[in-house]
């Protein structure tokens, strides 16, 4: 699944760069008002994000579709996982709603893992696009999506629909893999992106989570493979662990250990690199499309 997952860590004390302050200002405090008054739903909100004032007073909000219960069980995310509800064919327009009553310039759109249907979801992912589009002519649009198994057909459809950026988050490291995401295959999340560079789409980008075990070459490997599959953008931030139930945080990075992935990276080539203690995907997202 590949939605962000933002929560506190359990019973685990955090360093003081894992501090931040509550979100304020006019902006934050009129969108804030807008998302309760009519029920409007982001990840923004749904996960505590740290990053939330800063992303809403750049214009920037992230929503997820397909509902809020997974098919996948991945041990880091905080999202239900179990059997999902029936499709809600009116979200395409919610949705565009939601984005022109916050007046968001610049929308991130997830969703969870939708492995019961036969398209996956990717149909919806495709209206969900046009209706944003039609109703916000001049927002840019980034979509942060599933593996989709791998399925070429379901991928096209979000290629045809062509979002300015196109997000598939690795996690983690290779080894580290099947155990952070049970369902998921390295490999297979490399040839999605690797397809979707291929097939036209301009601006590819991914994520990884730290603080789960794994090495410093493991991290530096999964660069380089992000690289050798033509990824533009990559986000690189702390697991924080949401329950009791999920993996536990093995180690908390220092700012000094982010700051060396952020300079190795730029090195190798990648247009954006975001790394730091509280990066999350769609971290200064807008900024993204320069």
């Amino acid at each position: 699944m590949n939605t962000e997952t933002i929560a506190s860590p359990v019973r685990t004390p955090k360093p003081k760069w894992l501090r931040v302050k509550l979100p304020t200002g006019k902006k934050y405090t009129e969108l804030r008002s807008l998302v309760d008054k009519y029920d409007l739903h982001t990840i923004c909100t749904s996960g505590s994000c740290p990053n939330m004032g800063e992303c809403w007073s750049e214009g920037t909000a992230t929503f997820m579709i397909l509902g809020n219960v997974c098919t996948r069980s991945c041990g880091f995310c905080g999202v239900k996982t179990g059997r999902p509800d029936t499709l809600d064919w009116e979200e395409p327009e919610k949705v565009a709603r939601s984005i022109k009553l916050m007046a968001i310039k610049h929308a991130v759109i997830t969703s969870v893992d939708r492995d019961d249907l036969k398209d996956m979801g990717s149909i919806m992912w495709a209206e969900t696009i046009k209706a944003i589009r039609r109703m916000n002519p001049n927002t840019t649009l980034e979509t942060l999506i599933p593996d989709f198994q791998g399925n070429e057909r379901n991928i096209d459809r979000i290629i045809e629909v062509s979002p300015e950026v196109v997000s598939h988050n690795m996690e983690t490291v290779k080894r580290l893999t099947r155990e952070v995401r049970i369902q998921a295959q390295y490999e297979r999340s490399l040839g999605v992106l690797k397809y979707l560079k291929d097939n036209g789409i301009r601006r590819t980008k991914s994520g990884i989570m730290l603080g789960l075990g794994e090495t410093e070459d493991e991290v530096l490997q999964v660069m380089r493979d992000l690289r050798s599959a033509n990824v533009d953008i990559v986000t690189i931030g702390q697991y924080l662990q949401p329950s009791k139930k999920h993996l536990p945080v093995k180690q908390f990075i220092t700012p000094d250990q982010f700051k060396k992935y952020e300079v190795l990276g730029l090195e190798m080539g990648f247009r954006h690199v975001e790394s730091g203690a509280l990066v999350r995907s769609s971290y200064k997202a807008q900024k993204h499309l320069l």
